[in-house]
């Protein structure tokens, strides 16, 4: 009878709980539909019918994938499948080199005990105190004397500013690598296996989360940059990539024409990104709290 009487005091919420318990939840639901409005918005006036960028109303009046027709096939003036192409190669060929850089950066750090290597990880964490764009000028002019910002080696000029410096982002691929114990190592290297066999058959396979999100992380810094390119490109059309391409579409002698058109690419250019997200979604949450752990 004791036990059920406790039992029975468990289950029962007193009323200023179940009120805080809705009050969350109501707050966290208007949070939510504060988050998801401008995505359903802009979904919306990518199917838009009516052209320009001033509208009395939320909904529109009537709808058209036109949008996206003319996104894709007018190449006249900004040529939406161009830019797609340029910024999906600038951002592969990063992610591939980035993730190598900052993997092996992490894992040497976290592994192996060398002269300045205190020194570095304290220099790696002031740097990384201060923005990335403030060396822009500094590595346009440095890329303008290799002769790298012109025609088709603008894409190449990207990709090494993109990636020149990625290394100095290992702090959480470091903090993952600690927690992976050393004895694995030790054994592996025991038995006759070279330090890059360690580190590309035993630790990476382990350190797949990281991996993954190292790999998400590096493939959206080129995706959704806009400072970089725009420097580096400046009028060489042909080069620009999408972030270029979605903000000459409101330029003022575009906006009447091209705002829909805008709306249009915005779905788009978040496509592949949500489709990495929804793929590697568990990796990419395992990796960051394997990281936080360490």
């Amino acid at each position: 009878m004791t036990t059920l009487k406790v039992e029975g005091k468990k289950n029962r919420r007193s009323p200023r709980k179940v009120a805080v318990n809705v009050l969350v939840h109501v707050f966290l639901a208007v949070l939510a539909a504060i988050w998801v409005l401008p995505i359903f918005w802009i979904i919306l006036t990518s199917f838009r019918e009516e052209p320009g960028s001033y509208v009395s109303t939320f909904f529109p009046k009537g709808y058209t994938l036109n949008n996206y027709v003319k996104l894709f096939t007018d190449r006249n003036i900004l040529n939406f499948p161009k830019m797609f192409t340029n910024t999906l190669i600038i951002a592969i060929f990063t992610c591939i080199i980035s993730t190598f850089f900052v993997m092996s950066v992490g894992y040497s750090l976290s592994r192996m005990r060398f002269k300045f290597r205190k020194p570095y990880m304290n220099l790696a964490m002031v740097l990384g105190l201060f923005p990335g764009f403030m060396a822009m000028i500094a590595q346009y002019y440095l890329l303008k004397a290799m002769g790298l910002t012109e025609g088709g080696l603008i894409r190449l000029a990207l990709i090494i500013a993109y990636t020149a410096s990625t290394g100095l982002g290992f702090q959480i691929v470091k903090g993952y690598f600690d927690t992976i114990p050393h004895s694995i190592d030790e054994a592996a290297i025991i038995d006759g296996a070279s330090q890059w066999q360690v580190f590309t058959k035993i630790t990476l396979p382990l350190a797949k989360p990281i991996l993954i999100y190292t790999l998400l992380t590096s493939f959206m810094a080129p995706w959704v940059d806009f400072i970089f390119a725009k420097v580096i490109c400046r009028a060489t059309a042909s080069q620009y990539t999408v972030a270029i391409g979605l903000w000459n579409m409101l330029q003022k002698e575009y906006i009447t024409q091209w705002y829909t058109c805008f709306a249009a690419g915005a779905v788009v250019v978040s496509i592949p990104i949500s489709i990495l997200f929804l793929f590697t979604q568990k990796y990419y949450v395992d990796g960051m709290s394997g990281a936080v752990k360490g």
